[in-house]
């Protein structure tokens, strides 16, 4: 299976820098892991409803021109479906059984995604109803996809 993680923005700390590259070592071995990092816009303070959505926008672009045609997406959203750890686990295996080999997570930008980018998801997956920053969330999302191969394979993993 392909997992690519498309996420806008750079990570700045180090701290987090360390964890996504721990993540990634050890899930070289379930999957062929690739992490695309797209620009963010930087955001004006009090900026208008009008400039945040041609923000948004203009990241929505970038994310979908990464997005390969064969990717089943699931983009992280506040409102998408809420899933247990095993329940993501499930479902990542019943993908790879059912015939799917590339699954795209996209995680968005500070303003979140473009509505073309939620149009153009298979799937919506919260994480919670509350917000995270964009460098944490990618290591959340490592850290579950981890996680979830780790219960697919029957393998022990702390709770």
């Amino acid at each position: 299976m392909k997992i690519t993680i498309v996420c806008v923005g750079k990570i700045k700390e180090k701290f987090y820098t360390q964890a996504v590259q721990e993540y990634v070592k050890r899930l070289s071995r379930y999957c062929k892991l690739e992490i695309v990092e797209l620009p963010d816009e930087k955001t004006p303070e009090n900026a208008s409803e009008q400039v945040n959505l041609a923000i948004k926008e203009k990241e929505g672009s970038r994310i979908l021109a990464a997005l390969k045609d064969d990717a089943y997406v699931c983009a992280l959203a506040i409102e998408g479906k809420m899933l247990d750890s095993v329940e993501l686990s499930e479902k990542i295996d019943r993908l790879g059984i059912g015939g799917t080999s590339h699954i795209a997570f996209v995680i968005g930008g500070s303003l979140g995604l473009d509505e073309r980018v939620l149009k153009r998801a298979d799937y919506l997956l919260s994480f919670s109803r509350m917000t995270f920053p964009h460098q944490l969330m990618r290591v959340i999302l490592l850290e579950q996809i981890y996680r979830a191969y780790r219960i697919m394979r029957k393998e022990p993993y702390h709770k």
